[in-house]
C-alpha cells in the first residue's frame, strides 16, 4: 500500500491511498493501529508529508563510501543524533535557507531512506524488527554544516533542525511492497545533476540492526521516523564545496519509494 497525506480543495487533511494525479481514496482511522480502507474518493490539491513524527531519530556515517569520503574512522556502533520534528516539510514544500546559513551558504543535502516505525517496541531483535516496520518513505537529512561542526557545542542536533530541514514523502510504502530493503538505489540531483547515486547495500548497519540497536532498553514509538544514513557524494566533500542556495532544484529519488522535488528558497 501506497499511503499518502494530503489537503483538498477545501483545505481539509486526509490520509489516503490508491492516488492518481487527481485523487485518492480516504483511510480512516489510525494508520499505526486501527483504520479502514473506505470506498470514498478525495481530489487532491497538496500532497503533505506522508505523516507527522513523534520522533525523527537519525544514523550518521552509516554508509561505507560516504565515512571514506568524510575521513572518518567507520563507526563501532550507530551514530545517533535527533532532529527536531517540526523539521519536517512536504514532498514538494520549499526547502528554506536560514538566514544565519546565507552568509557564507553552508547548507547540505543528503539523501536518505526513511524507515517509519508502524508498532512501538523495546529491545526488539534484529529477527523480529520489521515486525515494527510500517514502510518507507524518501527523505533528505537537511544540514547546516557550520552549526553542525562548530555552532551546537558538538552536537549534531541544531544544524540539523532548521524549519523545512526535513522533507519527506511522498509516501509510505509499506513493507510488503517492498522486495528487498537492503538492495535500494538512492540518489540525490541538483538542478539535474547527480550528486549522491548509491544503494542500502552499501549501509554499516542494516535496518534491522539498526532498529535493534536503538531499541536497547529505549522504547521506539509507533510514528517514529529513522532516518537510515546517507551516501557519499555530499556537498561538503566535494571540491569546491557544494551548498544549497535559493533557486536551487533538489531531487530525492528512492527506486520503489518515490521521487521529491524541493525548491530553495532563503527565508
Amino acid at each position: 500500500m501506497r499511503i499518502i497525506r494530503f489537503t483538498d480543495h477545501e483545505g481539509n487533511e486526509w490520509t489516503g491511498c490508491d492516488a492518481d494525479d487527481d485523487s485518492a481514496t480516504i483511510i480512516t482511522g489510525d494508520i499505526f493501529g486501527d483504520f479502514k480502507v473506505t470506498e470514498k474518493r478525495c481530489r487532491i490539491k497538496n500532497i503533505l508529508a506522508p505523516l507527522k513524527p513523534v520522533a525523527v531519530l537519525c544514523v550518521g556515517l552509516n554508509y561505507k563510501m560516504h565515512a571514506e569520503e568524510t575521513g572518518m574512522s567507520l563507526p563501532e556502533y550507530p551514530v545517533l543524533f535527533m532532529k527536531n520534528p517540526a523539521s519536517v516539510t512536504g514532498p514538494y514544500s520549499e526547502i528554506e535557507i536560514p538566514k544565519s546559513c546565507l552568509n557564507p551558504l553552508q547548507v547540505d543535502y543528503e539523501v536518505e531512506l526513511g524507515v517509519v516505525i508502524g508498532k512501538s517496541g523495546k529491545n526488539i531483535k534484529p529477527e523480529d524488527a520489521f515486525e515494527h516496520i510500517l514502510g518507507c518513505t524518501c527523505a533528505n537529512d537537511i544540514s547546516a554544516r557550520i552549526w553542525q561542526k562548530h555552532g551546537g557545542g558538538g552536537q549534531w542536533v541544531r544544524g540539523k533542525s532548521f524549519d523545512t530541514f526535513c522533507p519527506l514523502g511522498p509516501a509510505i510504502i509499506t513493507l510488503d511492497e517492498i522486495k528487498d530493503i537492503q538492495n535500494i538505489d538512492i540518489e540525490s540531483r541538483l538542478n539535474g545533476e547527480v550528486m549522491q547515486n548509491g544503494s542500502t547495500s552499501d549501509m554499516i548497519f542494516p535496518v534491522a540492526e539498526l532498529i535493534s540497536k536503538l531499541s536497547q532498553s529505549t522504547t521506539l514509538l509507533a510514528g517514529t521516523v529513522i532516518l537510515t544514513g546517507t551516501p557519499s557524494g555530499v556537498g561538503f566533500t566535494r571540491t569546491p564545496p557544494v551548498y544549497l542556495k535559493p533557486g536551487d532544484i533538489l531531487e530525492t529519488t528512492i527506486t520503489g519509494i518515490g521521487k521529491m522535488i524541493n525548491p530553495i528558497i532563503s527565508e
